[in-house]
């Protein structure tokens, strides 16, 4: 059938028309204020050897896994990852997915209970809402990073005479936001979930590899990661290789391995994909650290740049390697970002529905890589640009 159903037709066209159609480019050749490789790690020759290294020692010598974790694919590096990562980030237990978004679509889905209530930052990623969908709980958003509105529509919508051990209330927060790279105040939510009862979940995507004295993310440099419930944590950004886990008590651990349908009906990981996180993990002990110092340094003078060039006013408030500029509309967007493109920064622009119309916005992400030329160079030409 070469027939295209006509609601699809008018959705594209649509999208054609208020130039927010979306398509694949090859990339390549500019500098790089785009990737999530925060460390450089997914570009490192010698991380690349260490893998390698690591499944001669091993003796794993295998392309796939062959099936899903319960039937054929839980091979022996997964024994060894999961007890690094517990340790690594200072969890009880920890359960490996295929990537971030089968994580918080596999937790999402099954762990709340019809009755039970979720309250979600309005800005979470799209993934944790995908998985709320999917839930038979209650679920309301809070405005952005507010405490207070929190409060607000818990007290509005949960009856606390009604509830008890067999309703549960889940708070849900990222501790770095993806689009605004900004950060709630986590010890204020702790402190309120814990008074109350609440159990509270943390997406650390954007936050590990980067935050923490061990690149372990930032409920561990608050020491808080005995008063959070789950923590989302993902491989395929600073720590430049792929996959994700849950981090949390082995009863949650046990939980997800039963009834999260992202992790019982997939094929497992590679022994190579594997075998690069651990890689990846242990070459953050001896050079991590070094690299995060470079792109902290690299974040302060990308700041003071930009007060220099008088941008401030259009770029969200963020400390962390997430800079993103506000250009609203959709065609302005689009031709700042075209226009550094073509002096050779790779740059683009983010767009609705990502991001709220008039909210459209090009996101620098930092990197320890970056020179201070390159970064002061774009920062000066994108000055020109917004005029």
């Amino acid at each position: 059938m070469n027939q295209f159903p006509e609601k699809l037709s008018g959705m594209i066209a649509a999208r054609e028309k208020n130039q927010t159609f979306r398509q694949l480019s090859a990339m390549g050749g500019t500098i790089d204020f785009l990737s999530n490789d925060y460390l450089g790690f997914a570009k490192n020759e010698s991380l690349f050897s260490k893998t390698f290294q690591l499944l001669l020692k091993e003796g794993v010598a295998t392309n796939g896994a062959g099936g899903s974790r319960l039937l054929s694919g839980n091979h022996k590096l997964y024994g060894i990852l999961e007890p690094l990562l517990a340790a690594f980030y200072k969890a009880d237990a920890a359960l490996v997915f295929n990537s971030g978004y089968d994580a918080n679509m596999g937790f999402f889905s099954s762990v709340p209970q019809r009755g039970d209530f979720i309250f979600y930052d309005e800005l979470v990623h799209a993934s944790i809402r995908e998985g709320i969908r999917m839930s038979h709980a209650k679920a309301y958003h809070f405005p952005h990073n507010d405490i207070d509105g929190l409060k607000k529509k818990i007290d509005i919508n949960v009856n606390k005479s009604e509830t008890g051990d067999k309703v549960a209330v889940y708070v849900v927060t990222e501790s770095v936001f993806s689009m605004d790279g900004d950060t709630p105040d986590l010890k204020a939510l702790v402190a309120y979930t814990k008074t109350n009862g609440y159990y509270l979940i943390v997406d650390e995507a954007h936050a590990v590899g980067v935050h923490g004295t061990m690149g372990n993310g930032i409920i561990p440099q608050l020491k808080l990661e005995k008063e959070v419930f789950a923590r989302t944590v993902t491989f395929g950004k600073a720590f430049g290789c792929h996959g994700a886990a849950i981090l949390g008590s082995a009863g949650l651990r046990d939980y997800l391995v039963n009834f999260a349908k992202s992790f019982i009906y997939t094929t497992a990981l590679t022994p190579h994909t594997l075998a690069t996180i651990i890689a990846a993990h242990n070459f953050f002990k001896e050079f991590g650290k070094e690299e995060v110092l470079k792109l902290r340094e690299n974040i302060v003078y990308f700041k003071k740049e930009l007060t220099g060039h008088g941008l401030q006013r259009h770029f969200i408030p963020s400390t962390t390697s997430i800079q993103s500029c506000v250009v609203p509309g959709a065609g302005k967007a689009k031709s700042v970002a075209a226009k550094l493109m073509d002096k050779g920064f790779g740059i683009k622009a983010i767009l609705s529905p990502t991001v709220p119309e008039g909210q459209e916005r090009l996101r620098f992400c930092i990197h320890s890589y970056n020179t201070r030329e390159e970064l002061g160079l774009a920062l000066k030409l994108m000055a020109t640009y917004m005029k």
